[in-house]
């Protein structure tokens, strides 16, 4: 007899839900945790489905309110993969849960580039290109033709997202559970996700210092002594201190209003 094939558990319902939902991703965005409760509640059907027991579901909801950032269009693919894993969480005990939101952030980061392209760069361009033809000529349709087209692949591409992601990562958790592969991505995500970070805070941090020292007459900037030994070295050492802030449990919104008023303190003194 050959193998039974368990039935998914997340059926149309919950793939529907999933899609609607994930329109109101960024109606709770914020700065520190980004698009992760918008994330979180689209997903929310599925997870209270794949954990009956209440404790297992608020674990759940909690894992998945880490900080998370993707282009909104193709947001339910992530959702679709992250609902599979957690259906496999479920009914395995040897499965690495936090393998599900390092796939995420693995995942993020290279989805965003190919969704920012496509949608900002390339479909609302078009788009906005042929709406414009007709609103030069001061035609109506060319507002409505905009609206219509742009929404139009919008939809279909969200709708598409959230039914493959889950099935291709149902079948593909099936196929890779004697191969550990997902160990193996884990893995390759951490460190993807930790070069990402790497790279924001080595283009995004930005700190330097007007601090002057005198050598026998000659003035030297304290920040070209910085930038010949480690450049970058006061943006790295800002944020370790916002890192170790952040793990004293030291609330995020104190952590920012600290870079205000250090910042502002700095550039009064002639620091910065």
């Amino acid at each position: 007899m050959g193998k039974k094939v368990e039935q998914p558990l997340i059926g149309r319902k919950e793939i529907n839900s999933m899609f609607w939902r994930s329109f109101l991703m960024q109606s709770s965005w914020s700065f520190d945790k980004m698009m992760a409760y918008g994330q979180m509640y689209a997903i929310e059907k599925s997870l209270r489905k794949i954990y009956p027991n209440d404790e297992d579901y608020y674990k759940a909801l909690k894992r998945h309110c880490e900080t998370y950032n993707i282009t909104p269009h193709i947001s339910p693919f992530v959702m679709g993969i992250s609902v599979a894993m957690e259906e496999e969480n479920a009914k395995s005990q040897n499965f690495d849960v936090s393998s599900i939101n390092k796939i995420k952030v693995g995942l993020m980061g290279p989805l965003s580039g190919i969704g920012d392209s496509f949608f900002w760069g390339t479909f609302r361009v078009i788009t906005a290109g042929i709406g414009i033809a007709f609103a030069k000529q001061g035609n109506i349709l060319g507002c409505i033709l905009y609206f219509v087209l742009y929404t139009a692949i919008h939809f279909i591409v969200k709708w598409l997202s959230a039914k493959y992601g889950y099935k291709l990562g149902t079948q593909f958790l099936d196929d890779s559970e004697n191969s550990h592969t997902i160990e193996k991505l884990s893995y390759g995500a951490s460190i993807l996700g930790l070069t990402v970070i790497g790279a924001m805070i080595g283009t995004m941090v930005v700190l330097t210092t007007n601090l002057t020292m005198n050598f026998s007459g000659t003035e030297t900037t304290l920040q070209s002594i910085f930038d010949q030994i480690f450049p970058g070295l006061l943006p790295l050492g800002i944020t370790f201190i916002c890192v170790w802030l952040f793990n004293k449990n030291v609330k995020t919104i104190y952590i920012i209003l600290g870079i205000f008023a250090f910042s502002i303190l700095g550039c009064m003194c002639g620091i910065f």
